[in-house]
């Protein structure tokens, strides 16, 4: 299948459908950079900065995960419905669909990060290498790096996060504020904050169903049925290679990290300096010179 640049359509995905955007032409040569992003419950917007790739060459696909964006929505199913196993089934559709399942790269994000390693564990055989961007590799390390980062908030700012949610008011204003200082160092670091990251953030709240339910009311207060999810055990079977991008500030500390650097056999990693969880937006030249010299490797 060839695309231009910018085609957007929909691939079936059992009685739903996957939105996706195509950026270059799938029928280049080159291997498409296939991008997941974050959440689970976010979309493609405020990574959509990567299709910048297409202009060396590298297609790039992006998708909106099913519940979100342009995918079909379902706000009455419940907990059991939105299970891992149903998004890396939905990756594998939308590969089989877009005819790009025998040769391809993937760059996941956060979740999405987590959903790639998990995917590329199972030794897929058309994929030639893998990114995984500011993704914790179990979410036990996770929520305890979140209190060790919250612990170093402002004098009162957890205090006044930990009075909101044992009270499950979390939809107050003055939690919001203090969560507000917690995204301002460790979510995205620019001010103001760039339209493409806000619009996901629309995205979110307009349903977030997938998102309350999986993760939580906010990054830091991960309550949902992810809370105990690992990919650490898998990280050995990863046979590609594998590039591990975050910023020094970041909500995924080294130590939420860590495991993919131990386990991956074939990984190196990079740590933008000026950001912390979006280096795509805080430092996007130098990501994408990164991500650039990584994908040019995989042809070699």
């Amino acid at each position: 299948m060839a695309a231009t640049t910018g085609t957007r359509g929909r691939v079936r995905f059992g009685e739903w459908q996957t939105w996706y955007r195509v950026t270059g032409d799938l029928g280049s040569g080159r291997p498409p950079l296939v991008v997941a992003h974050g959440g689970p419950g976010s979309t493609h917007d405020y990574l959509l900065g990567l299709a910048a790739l297409a202009e060396e060459g590298w297609p790039v696909v992006h998708y909106d995960q099913l519940g979100n964006g342009g995918s079909s929505h379902l706000p009455d199913r419940g907990a059991d419905f939105w299970t891992v196993s149903l998004f890396l089934d939905e990756l594998d559709n939308l590969l089989s669909g877009l005819g790009v399942a025998d040769d391809y790269a993937l760059l996941g994000h956060s979740w999405g990060g987590m959903l790639a390693a998990r995917h590329a564990a199972g030794r897929p055989q058309g994929l030639r290498g893998l990114v995984i961007a500011s993704s914790p590799a179990s979410y036990p390390l996770w929520l305890r790096e979140m209190k060790v980062l919250r612990d170093r908030l402002p004098p009162g700012v957890n205090d006044t996060l930990l009075h909101h949610e044992a009270a499950d008011t979390t939809e107050s204003h003055a939690y919001l504020k203090a969560m507000r200082c917690f995204y301002d160092r460790h979510v995205c670091r620019l001010k103001p904050w760039p339209r493409e990251f806000m619009a996901s953030f629309y995205e979110i709240y307009n349903d977030p169903t997938v998102y309350f339910t999986m993760n939580g009311p906010t990054e830091f207060h991960v309550i949902g049925t992810l809370r105990d999810w690992s990919v650490v055990e898998c990280c050995p079977d990863i046979s590609v290679p594998t590039l591990l991008t975050s910023g020094r500030h970041d909500e995924a500390t080294p130590v939420t990290m860590q495991p993919f650097a131990d386990l991956i056999p074939d990984v190196r990693w990079e740590i933008f300096e000026e950001s912390s969880h979006v280096p795509h937006i805080e430092e996007p030249e130098r990501f994408r010179t990164v991500l650039s010299e990584f994908l040019n490797g995989l042809l070699t």
